[in-house]
């Protein structure tokens, strides 16, 4: 009986996790500028999106710390602290190493119910602790081993400025005796992504089969296989050993909702025609997996990758705002729950890259031809990332923005100072008119970003001279990443005030320059706003009727969609229709 009520308690929590994060992953090759990229969405209905910093420290002898679990806040228990550690900010140090992850949850019988440190807090050990990539796989695995691990199946990326790997971990099933786990710990495998592809995971495992006797590009734990014979769920011969496979067996749900994210990066940039793994991606045929990792198309910017972040399938079979359920304003959103039940058939919604329900996402990037104060760059931002700009933070920073910082507001505390609520303001009326007016906001984000990679460039530039005139680069490296964050915390504030103006009740108000109709073909009716905004402007070109400056000419109304409007008349016959 408690096996059983462990079963379905494991399950549960299993259920709860899956799906919520997504990793891209492109190496010095495949980048346009020559840096290492990851990108890492953080997707949870309770997360509160903030920019976590730990400060470099050093620790008296015995010092212990305090382990609780990534996410829930709950005590799992204490290890000793290190020595020294270095500065965190958000998943990125000062050495340049990023940490990214998602959850697959993997075969319920293989987790420990005692362990002591979770996936996410052995992120940020991992961060606080190693200064590379290899470094820190190995420190993962060995801490988990010791303490046992508190989560379930676990796929990683582990960045350096030099190279990328991609962990998956596990526990072993618990053998426990006498109250004591003679099986505590992780079986893993970690293959390292060569340079000049790309990569991604998406909450399923995707390391198959792998090299036995190659160290340089592939790490794993020694029973990882002989485990899985142990227990029971294999067979097979050493060479045709699949870890996902095996540990997270294939259902349709992991195909469709999570590597059919992957696919979706993978057909927007690989270098392969991706329509012949639309069967797997479309949940159809396990059997046609696709590749861990691929040549890519073109070279890719911080840009790019960060707009892959925003994609709703867009311009493919599973574009979200092109069936019905998109409503009359082709939105990409679909809410919970994402399965559903009609006449006794089940079917389910489109699970995205982009979500609703993003706490924060970041782009971080590792330059190895800077020294590592300047060279590790963090893009974070909270919320939706469809509706939410990056700022740029230097991993080296001493301090973040109290716009994004610990402490200011909650899931349950509402802040005025907070760009996650800021942030969610504007998120929550783009979705109730996503066209027009969450196109408009990828605009504003579009200019937005575009300005920062300039100014990104300059202070490097800046900081560069400083280090060679030996003054203190790390102060103004600070300073500009805390003075960009509260700019944009005020430009974001002046466009919540514009958008609600522009869009109030359905409609769209007209502007001065929509009316004057000027010929040049690089003018966007919203230059002006987004000007204003950037300044922190109030924001009020809109055109007056001609008596007032208070009151406007009789605004635009948009309407419903064509496709909308079939549908409607679909539903209701004749009812709605008007007689001659």
């Amino acid at each position: 009986m408690k096996k059983i009520l462990l079963s379905i308690i494991l399950l549960i929590s299993f259920s709860s996790l899956l799906y919520p994060c997504t990793n891209l992953i492109v190496t010095k090759g495949a980048s346009a500028d020559g840096s290492i990229m990851v990108t890492y969405a953080a997707d949870s209905y309770t997360r509160y999106g903030t920019l976590v910093h730990y400060p470099a420290a050093r620790y008296d002898n015995g010092t212990m710390r305090e382990i609780r679990q990534w996410g829930q806040d709950k005590y799992l228990g204490e290890i000793p602290e290190a020595a020294c550690t270095y500065n965190v900010i958000g998943n990125m140090n000062e050495h340049q190493l990023i940490i990214g992850e998602t959850t697959w949850g993997g075969r319920p019988e293989c987790k420990d119910p005692d362990g002591i440190v979770d996936y996410g807090s052995l992120e940020y050990i991992c961060l606080q602790r190693c200064t590379t990539a290899r470094e820190a796989i190995k420190l993962f695995a060995e801490l988990a081993d010791k303490y046992g691990y508190a989560s379930t199946g676990e796929t990683l990326t582990f960045a350096d400025k030099n190279e990328v790997w991609i962990m998956e971990v596990i526990s072993r099933k618990p053998d426990v005796v006498n109250g004591r786990n003679r099986n505590k710990g992780i079986v893993w495998v970690a293959v390292r992504v060569p340079d000049g592809y790309i990569s991604a995971h998406a909450n399923c495992a995707r390391i198959t089969t792998f090299p036995l006797n190659d160290p340089e590009n592939c790490m794993y734990a020694r029973d990882v296989i002989s485990h899985a014979r142990k227990i029971g769920i294999y067979k097979g011969s050493d060479k045709d050993f699949s870890f996902a496979d095996t540990y997270c067996p294939l259902k349709f749900s992991l195909m469709r909702a999570c590597e059919g994210r992957v696919w979706s990066f993978f057909n927007r940039y690989a270098d392969l025609d991706m329509s012949a793994y639309i069967d797997y991606a479309s949940g159809h045929n396990p059997a046609n997996r696709m590749p861990l990792y691929v040549k890519p198309n073109q070279k890719i910017s911080m840009q790019m990758l960060a707009d892959m972040m925003r994609d709703h399938y867009e311009s493919t079979p599973f574009d979200m705002t092109q069936d019905v359920g998109a409503g009359g304003n082709e939105t990409p959103y679909r809410w919970k729950n994402a399965d559903w039940t009609v006449d006794g058939e089940e079917y389910c919604n489109e699970r995205p890259i982009c979500t609703q329900q993003t706490g924060f996402w970041f782009v971080a990037q590792a330059r190895s031809w800077l020294p590592d104060e300047i060279g590790g760059l963090f893009w974070f931002a909270v919320d939706d990332a469809g509706t939410s700009a990056l700022t740029p933070v230097y991993a080296s920073s001493t301090k973040v923005s109290w716009h994004y910082a610990l402490g200011n507001g909650s899931m349950v505390e509402y802040s005025e100072s907070s760009m996650f609520w800021l942030n969610n303001r504007i998120a929550q009326f783009a979705y109730t008119r996503y066209n027009p007016i969450g196109l408009e906001v990828q605009k504003h984000i579009r200019a937005h970003e575009q300005e920062m990679v300039r100014k990104v460039a300059e202070c490097d530039a800046r900081a560069l001279e400083m280090m060679k005139e030996s003054k203190d680069a790390v102060a103004c490296l600070t300073d500009f990443s805390v003075s960009q964050a509260d700019a944009l915390f005020d430009k974001w504030s002046a466009l919540d005030k514009y958008l609600l103006v522009k869009y109030m009740d359905g409609t769209v108000k007209k502007q001065v320059k929509e009316i004057a109709g000027q010929a040049d073909p690089n003018w966007n009716a919203n230059d002006a706003a987004s000007v204003a905004a950037s300044k922190g402007l109030e924001v009020t070109q809109f055109v007056k009727n001609g008596s007032v400056n208070y009151i406007p000419v009789s605004p635009d109304w948009p309407g419903y969609s064509e496709k909308f409007k079939r549908a409607i008349v679909n539903d209701t016959g004749n009812h709605l229709k008007k007689t001659r």
